[in-house]
């Protein structure tokens, strides 16, 4: 008995699948799939690669050059960075930034066995941390600089000439720290690991205060910690940033109202000083874009503000500039928000933060 019945029409004739692969087409209307052109010159340089001996293989400086490569296709492809913030305020600033390969710290006025500790936690080891930048050198912005990079001979430090001198002046830190410094140069980009840096002028009272552009593929993040007006160039390089660490530093009311003496409330008045909430959120308001994507209010004072008071202002403002404002906290409601805004906590650390573009 048969144990399949034939369909009607069914003819022996018909010919099978695969009976005339030398046949005609199936699909003759069907194209070529895509290809992208990284892609297509990847695969030439390994052909180059490939068609000669060892001998005659040329050097990767020569593959690489010319107009069908460029390093940065690769460093574009990254899809997000992390951040980490160890401690904000007065008390002691430290920050990480990382791709998930190699890292920095932005500024070192947190113990060191907290930042070891918190970076081991979300599986990051020192040994990718590639160096400290400093944005200046008052003490809770440097105190543990040393402590972190001695015995680490793949960490260097990162700051101005007249920032280093500074530190030596100001602190009591060991001169063994020169051996560890990196000159850099206000305006002129450097190289940390897989990250571009420029440092930019801030106004402050320090002995040379900076701020930090950060760029890594088509990732910018712009760092202003202290700071008590915004200079041009300090404008210059906020407006570009997808992601930004601005201070938000003091409540004005809650200035006037306290225990300080007048000559440090004047201080921090100053524009050489510190920033008030009221003038953080102006200025977001005025360059909020949607390429804005995350916005982290640090170096919050202890007695002279609070988070809720700060967000509240800022959030306020970015409303009005159409902006949307997620607490950063990774819920449904946040995730759809158009910018992400963060109170830096003063003594304790953040969690790894994911920062993207989309």
């Amino acid at each position: 008995m048969a144990r399949y019945k034939k369909r009607p029409g069914y003819s022996e004739s018909v010919p099978g699948l695969f009976d005339d692969l030398d046949g005609p087409v199936l699909f003759p209307g069907a194209e070529p799939l895509p290809t992208h052109p990284a892609i297509e010159r990847a695969a030439r340089r390994e052909a180059n690669l490939r068609g000669k001996t060892l001998g005659e293989r040329r050097r990767p400086q020569d593959i690489f050059s010319g107009e069908d490569f460029s390093p940065l296709e690769l460093s574009s492809t990254i899809d997000r960075l992390n951040f980490i913030s160890f401690g904000s305020g007065s008390s002691g600033n430290c920050a990480y930034v990382g791709d998930g390969e190699e890292g920095l710290l932005i500024d070192a006025g947190v113990d060191d066995t907290t930042v070891i500790t918190e970076l081991r936690r979300h599986g990051i080891k020192m040994d990718s941390v590639k160096g400290i930048v400093l944005t200046h050198d008052h003490s809770d912005h440097v105190r543990f600089v040393y402590k972190l990079i001695r015995k680490r001979t793949h960490m260097h430090v990162y700051c101005t000439p007249k920032t280093l001198n500074g530190l030596l002046r100001r602190h009591s830190i060991s001169n063994r720290i020169k051996d560890y410094h990196r000159a850099i140069y206000k305006e002129h980009p450097f190289r940390i690991g897989n990250f571009t840096l420029t440092a930019f002028e801030v106004m402050h009272d320090g002995s040379d205060n900076a701020g930090f552009f950060i760029t890594r593929g088509s990732h910018k993040m712009a760092v202003a910690t202290d700071l008590g007006s915004i200079s041009e160039r300090a404008d210059y390089y906020m407006r570009q940033a997808n992601y930004l660490m601005i201070e938000a530093n003091y409540d004005d009311a809650m200035l006037s109202a306290g225990s300080y003496p007048e000559y440090l409330k004047g201080r921090i008045r100053s524009v050489t000083g510190h920033l008030d909430n009221a003038v953080t959120a102006r200025y977001l308001q005025e360059i909020y874009t949607p390429s804005l994507r995350n916005i982290f209010l640090c170096h919050l004072s202890k007695d002279n503000n609070t988070p809720e008071i700060a967000l509240r202002q800022v959030e306020d403002a970015l409303t009005a500039a159409g902006a949307t404002v997620g607490d950063g906290s990774n819920s449904p409601y946040a995730r759809m928000a158009s910018v992400q805004l963060i109170a830096l906590p003063r003594y304790d650390s953040t969690p790894l933060i994911p920062l993207t573009l989309r």
